[in-house]
């Protein structure tokens, strides 16, 4: 790792049991939510969908941040639909994702910059970049 300027903040969780049957809490307890495997009968959640919900709440601070910085104020009916597949090759799981953004209210080349500077701002954008098949869609 390089050089950090700040910590700004560090989530801390405890998973037990895996993505089969298993749980994860938040260190504060605000997050206690149990696990399963995509398609499974059983209650839970899956690391797939926790991801494409931590990216989009991301993404959309992002854009934000961005239209802050150009005086644009965004509606509040802003939507990001994130999908993230767990895919398999050659016997190896990889992901790859889709986010499709909507901005009601602003124009579609002032949509775009928002989009394009977020993707570029955006923390999980960051750590996906080079790492995973990525598509960004303006809906």
């Amino acid at each position: 790792m390089g050089q950090i300027a700040k910590v700004l903040y560090t989530a801390k969780t405890q998973t037990t049991g895996g993505r089969e049957n298993g749980a994860s809490r938040s260190s504060d307890g605000l997050l206690d939510i149990r696990l399963s495997i995509p398609g499974s009968a059983r209650i839970g959640t899956n690391p797939e969908q926790l991801f494409a919900a931590g990216w989009s709440a991301c993404f959309e601070g992002a854009m934000a941040l961005a239209a802050r910085k150009r005086n644009i104020v965004l509606l509040t009916d802003i939507a990001i639909d994130a999908e993230v597949d767990l895919c398999l090759a050659d016997g190896a799981y990889f992901l790859q994702a889709r986010l499709s953004v909507s901005l009601p209210g602003v124009e579609r080349a002032v949509a775009q910059a928002l989009v394009d500077e977020a993707h570029q701002t955006c923390p999980y954008s960051k750590a996906t970049r080079g790492n995973i098949d990525v598509v960004i869609n303006l809906v």
